[in-house]
């Protein structure tokens, strides 16, 4: 259905495309070249719709229906979810290791958002440690 959708839309936007293009201007008779009105009316002459100002109305219409048309496809089908970082697949490691090292980092994978490809880096791993043992308060120097 959104295949049909798709070739119909790109049917009427060149169909479109060419009725607007065979359009003539509003001034592009005779009397539009030396400035002139060509009719006593306010905002020039107006004549009847042609067939191609016809077309281009139902070329505007149809395209309009079929733009709608697609974004509610493509929304309901859930196509918008994903993107192309997660849809690529993972990097091979050569050797890596998932254990921090003895040096105390833990390698991580950064995914840039700009795209690009994603990197390994080392973070320091925080070392625990217990805590100092309480000593009891000493005792004041006599002189």
């Amino acid at each position: 259905m959104i295949i049909l959708l798709t070739i119909i839309h790109v049917l009427v936007c060149f169909f479109l495309v060419i009725v607007v293009l065979l359009q003539s201007g509003k001034a592009a008779d005779l009397a539009g070249a030396f400035g002139g009105m060509g009719s006593q009316t306010a905002f020039g002459p107006r004549g009847a719709a042609t067939v191609l100002s016809k077309a281009t109305t139902i070329a505007a219409g149809l395209f309009m229906i079929t733009s709608l048309t697609l974004s509610v496809a493509a929304t309901r089908a859930g196509r918008t979810g994903s993107t192309v970082l997660e849809r690529a697949a993972p990097m091979k490691k050569s050797g890596a290791t998932t254990t921090p090292p003895a040096g105390g980092s833990t390698p991580i994978q950064i995914n840039p958002s700009g795209g690009g490809a994603p990197t390994t880096v080392n973070v320091p791993t925080p070392v625990q440690t217990a805590p100092p043992a309480q000593q009891p308060p000493a005792a004041p120097a006599k002189k």
